[in-house]
């Protein structure tokens, strides 16, 4: 069955994609909860009308994301979290923590758009996450992880 998005859903593909996905989960999943609609052709020539028109929009929205990127490769991200024996962490680092470190950087992130290798992070150390800015711009970011001073 093919679909074109209307919202960015993970995994899948980001808005006003055209995907082609399984009877079952576009039926009684995207469609009846507003994330596609189906691909007939009368929707297809929509989208590509409204796609074309866009294309200017999406340039200057590239710009950004691109100017954006840049000033988060400039950046050196460490997070301080309590530890127990060793470099085990109480809890775990995720990616709302490393929205927050980027906030007080300056750089003002929605943490859906952060992804942290593994998920969470339960060891000191040094690790790489993927901001993704636009659909094609996406950066790594290699954030450190540092024991609190007792």
């Amino acid at each position: 069955m093919e679909i074109i998005l209307k919202q960015d859903v993970e995994n899948l593909g980001f808005i006003d994609d055209v995907v082609t996905v399984k009877n079952g989960y576009g039926r009684n999943f995207l469609i009846p909860h507003g994330y596609a609609v189906l691909a007939t052709t009368s929707a297809k020539k929509v989208l590509a009308e409204t796609l074309k028109q866009r294309a200017f929009k999406e340039e200057k929205l590239i710009k950004d994301a691109t100017k954006i990127a840049d000033a988060i490769k400039e950046l050196e991200i460490k997070i301080t979290a309590k530890t127990g024996d060793g470099s085990k962490l109480f809890g775990s680092v995720n990616n709302g923590n490393v929205a927050e470190a980027l906030a007080a950087a300056g750089q003002e992130i929605d943490k859906k758009f952060i992804k942290v290798e593994g998920g969470n992070i339960k060891r000191l150390g040094k690790y790489n996450t993927t901001v993704r800015l636009h659909r094609s711009v996406i950066v790594e970011l290699p954030i450190e992880i540092i024991g609190e001073a007792k």
